[in-house]
């Protein structure tokens, strides 16, 4: 049995794959171009993925391969009617980062309502050493007792930040992408209203025609001017150069991202070139990526192969 991971540093380094190893031959490549996966899949039993194409061209020479196990929860890397078509199994995964992308969520937008950026920096140079006053009031914040909290996208990860938010004081509230008519505990606003009253909105909904571009100048012109807006889903839902101009004439007051339209993060990004670059916050697709979170993920696709190779 030759089980073959492709994108193995896309994993990390510090995840033990002892057990697969005890499953048949494991092969482990830390990235793979397009054009070496036919070579390195040919021979595999099982392919395990993560953003690596699988299609016709790059597996089409693998005659043994039983299944393909992706690491992740979008499958839009795989050709799935051409597996079937060949009888070969695939699987995702999903709900084992719940914790850590909600945990990740409050983190990134703590860190810029309270400024924390700032005032890190203010102490780090030596500026409080010659200070006259215990204290500084150069940006001052506001507690999140009885801020509004929106939320687009109130899944699993969606609810999770909602009882988090909950907790710290704030009133939750969520817009539908889909129009979806549900019985939730939060209450449920228009487009417009939910904009214009949120002092924060975290996005958790799935990239689809729904949700791409959502987030827009249109839609940053109706948020408050000191509203934060926090993405932890996909970056193609926000317009970067929208949201890049707003911040930096004021539109709105700060942006937190774990999650960008190319990653790793484009050259010539719109955020490189921002002239208050105070105002956002990036964070390298990370949300994810908590050590518990990648050990459950590896236990499901452990199970998942096992089930391929009975």
């Amino acid at each position: 049995m030759n089980i073959v991971f492709l994108d193995r540093k896309s994993l990390g380094d510090d995840l033990d794959l002892s057990e697969f190893k005890k499953l048949g031959n494991v092969t482990e490549y830390g990235f793979t171009e397009t054009a070496d996966i036919p070579e390195r899949a040919k021979d595999a039993d099982i392919l395990i993925v993560n953003k690596t194409l699988v299609n016709e061209q790059t597996i089409g020479t693998a005659t043994h391969l039983r299944a393909v196990c992706v690491t992740a929860t979008g499958v839009n890397n795989i050709d799935i009617p051409y597996l079937e078509s060949r009888g070969i199994g695939w699987h995702n995964v999903a709900g084992y980062s719940t914790d850590s992308v909600a945990q990740h969520t409050i983190a990134i937008a703590l860190y810029m309502y309270e400024h924390l950026p700032y005032y890190d920096d203010y102490t780090r140079t030596g500026k409080y050493a010659s200070d006259t006053l215990f204290t500084h009031f150069a940006k001052t914040f506001h507690e999140l007792t009885g801020k509004q909290w929106g939320i687009v996208g109130l899944g699993a990860i969606g609810h999770r930040v909602a009882e988090i938010a909950s907790v710290l004081g704030c009133n939750v509230v969520y817009y539908s992408t889909s129009g979806v008519e549900r019985h939730e505990k939060y209450p449920r606003l228009d487009w417009d209203e939910f904009l214009e009253t949120s002092d924060i909105i975290s996005i958790h909904s799935p990239l689809n025609s729904h949700t791409e571009g959502l987030f827009n100048t249109a839609a940053f012109e109706k948020m408050k001017s000191d509203a934060l807006l926090v993405n932890v889903a996909r970056g193609q839902i926000v317009n970067e150069q929208d949201l890049a101009d707003a911040l930096d004439d004021g539109t709105i007051g700060a942006a937190a991202l774990d999650t960008l339209s190319r990653e790793p993060m484009a050259a010539d990004s719109p955020f490189l070139r921002m002239k208050n670059k105070d105002r956002i916050l990036i964070t390298p697709h990370i949300g994810w990526a908590s050590t518990e979170a990648r050990q459950r993920l590896m236990k499901i696709i452990l199970e998942q192969v096992k089930e391929e190779i009975k």
